[in-house]
């Protein structure tokens, strides 16, 4: 594969499990590792003038560091799984990972997006919403979806009741 598979991560499990199975599938590909982070810019914008601007500006140059490392073991894990893989961190507007991870996939011409699935259901899902929905639904590129074990097994087990 000689454009790069995007992998979203965000230190999860589902997300550690969406590595390991890109490696599986894709041995010895090029990947880009993707934390999309919330930057704290909206909130900085209404302290304009006030003493805490400053302590806030401290806090989100350390969550950019710490959203580094998140990248960085990303990249590890799938290093360390056979993936020719490098960490990326992108900033994202009001919390929406999924135009983050979209945008990204465009700039490195991704021949696949991967996403771990975390299985929201029911209010929670109508409410927030779904990342790996949003992405798919916002991008003309090839989407995985991997469920995270727990979301799996759940579906295993509710098809192996339902088959009696």
């Amino acid at each position: 594969m000689s454009t790069p598979i995007l992998i979203a991560y965000d230190g999860s499990a589902g997300a550690r499990h969406a590595v390991e199975e890109t490696a599986r599938l894709f041995p010895g590909a090029s990947a880009v590792v993707l934390y999309a982070r919330p930057p704290l810019e909206s909130l900085a914008a209404h302290l304009e003038g006030h003493a805490l601007l400053e302590d806030l500006r401290d806090i989100d140059a350390k969550t950019f560091d710490a959203s580094e490392r998140l990248a960085a073991e990303g990249a590890e894990q799938a290093r360390g799984l056979g993936l020719k893989a490098e960490p990326r961190v992108a900033s994202v507007p009001e919390e929406v990972a999924a135009e983050a991870i979209v945008d990204v996939a465009e700039e490195i011409d991704a021949a696949l997006i991967v996403l771990g699935s975390r299985g929201r259901q029911g209010v929670k899902a109508l409410l927030t919403g779904s990342t790996s929905t949003r992405v798919m639904h916002s991008t003309g590129r090839p989407t995985l979806v991997i469920p995270s074990r727990p979301l799996a097994a759940a579906r295993r087990e509710a098809r192996r009741f339902t088959d009696r």
